[in-house]
């Protein structure tokens, strides 16, 4: 757990970009020093505040927003749905017997392989972009059916290719995340980002819980065979 606040750090630190301020202060002096296009008058600002105030949505837009979201939301919401019901359902009930970890370290380092994928492809986004989120969506289902004839036939010959598959996994699921998002702040009209922008963090979040309500009976069902 040591290495996860480093890990930010310096995600924050070094990888994301840093865009210039706007104002600048002088420590010495304690005065704000504006940028050539403000004159630093404070009813010049409240103007230009006033001027940039947007209007509060109305239930209808509302709606019509969040119809035009399903086309984001959706697929965020599969890919979550396959991912989740593959790591609550279905990793713990693989177990490849005689090698150095024992059936509970597997687990823990399969999740942690898993959460590496997911780091990568989140902080992936000015290197790749990828529009087809539904593309993703199709091949996280893949996973969940060659996880699924892994547990029955058990026709992998090594935990090393269970790991490679757990990390696509992983980068699937980032992908579709950060892709998703990216969509909706390059796409969505500024004066509706914010709302949509809230309103599409729902997809993954109910992607979660559909896949634990549906891996809780599946994963029951599966121990007692």
């Amino acid at each position: 757990m040591i290495i996860v606040p480093v890990v930010e750090a310096l995600s924050y630190w070094i990888l994301l970009t840093k865009r210039p301020s706007n104002f600048t202060t002088n420590n010495d002096n304690l005065q704000i020093q504006y940028p050539d296009n403000v004159d630093g008058d404070t009813e010049t600002l409240l103007e230009d505040s006033e001027a940039k105030r947007v209007h509060p949505l109305t239930m209808r837009v509302r709606i019509l927003l969040l119809w035009h979201l399903m086309t984001y939301m959706a697929p965020l919401a599969a890919v979550y749905i396959a991912e989740y019901f593959i790591n609550q359902g279905l990793i713990e009930i693989i177990y490849f017997p005689g090698i150095w970890l024992t059936h509970a370290e597997q687990y823990r380092w399969l999740q942690v392989d898993y959460q590496l994928g997911v780091f990568i492809s989140r902080s992936s986004i000015n290197c790749v972009k990828i529009k087809k989120i539904w593309l993703l969506a199709v091949l996280q289902y893949v996973n969940v059916a060659v996880i699924f004839l892994q547990i029955f036939f058990e026709f992998l010959p090594t935990i090393w290719i269970l790991f490679a598959l757990v990390f696509y996994e992983g980068l699937l699921g980032g992908g579709a995340y950060v892709n998703t998002f990216y969509r909706v702040t390059t796409e969505v009209e500024a004066e509706y980002r914010e709302y949509c922008m809230g309103v599409t963090s729902m997809a993954d979040s109910c992607g979660v819980a559909i896949a634990a309500a549906a891996a809780v009976p599946v994963h029951n069902k599966l121990c007692s065979l």
